[in-house]
């Protein structure tokens, strides 16, 4: 059996335009599944991108805050001698003038004093030694050795204070004798009110010749 069309060439331009626009069509929508394949692509991306970010701005904000930490003791340090002078201690009883000054020789007594800064009020115990009445005033020496800090000991058998940490010795008055202090024994502010004899503690600069306060 056969078929046969007809063909005119009249027909021609009709058919050729069909095919045409059969082909702009196809063209179209292949277009379009091309561009949502980018779209998508990007989309991805996109949130790819976004979780890099947080992820970024995580660390960041980890790192600052562990900057911040690590500033503290940093500004704590630059500043000090600016905080040197803003520090202070109170005045500490030490005991009836009376009974003092009728000692023969160095006699320990425990305090508590209070040390302030620009930040905090601390309160600490410490020994002093009240030393015999010399022309009728009453002296009290810090027990820190100038050399490397150590407590320094009265040891009334040789009538000389000692450091035990490196062999440094002192005279009943506090006067250096011999070893690698570099200076005599400190002593310290003293005044007398209502009948007791009060001292104000104070820390000096170790390993220098002069009495230099540090608070």
């Amino acid at each position: 059996m056969h078929i046969f069309v007809h063909w005119n060439k009249s027909d021609a331009p009709k058919v050729l335009q069909y095919t045409c626009s059969a082909n702009r069509q196809l063209l179209n929508i292949e277009g379009r599944k091309m561009a949502s394949v980018p779209q998508e692509e990007s989309n991805a991306a996109g949130t790819t991108a976004g979780r890099r970010s947080f992820v970024l701005a995580l660390f960041a904000l980890s790192g600052a805050a562990v900057a911040v930490l690590l500033s503290v003791p940093l500004v704590r340090f630059t500043i000090f001698p600016l905080r040197e002078k803003e520090t202070d201690t109170t005045w500490s009883d030490v005991g009836p003038i009376q009974e003092l000054s009728s000692i023969t020789a160095p006699v320990s007594k425990t305090i508590t004093f209070e040390h302030r800064d620009a930040w905090e009020t601390a309160s600490h115990q410490t020994a002093v030694y009240v030393l015999p009445p010399k022309a009728g005033r009453v002296s009290v020496l810090s027990p820190v050795c100038p050399h490397l800090g150590c407590a320094v000991r009265w040891v009334s058998e040789h009538n000389e204070f000692l450091c035990p940490c490196h062999g440094g010795s002192f005279t009943a008055t506090g006067e250096r004798i011999a070893g690698p202090p570099p200076r005599s024994m400190d002593s310290l502010e003293t005044k007398v009110e209502d009948g007791i004899l009060k001292v104000r503690y104070q820390y000096f600069r170790q390993m220098i010749p002069q009495k230099e306060v540090l608070a």
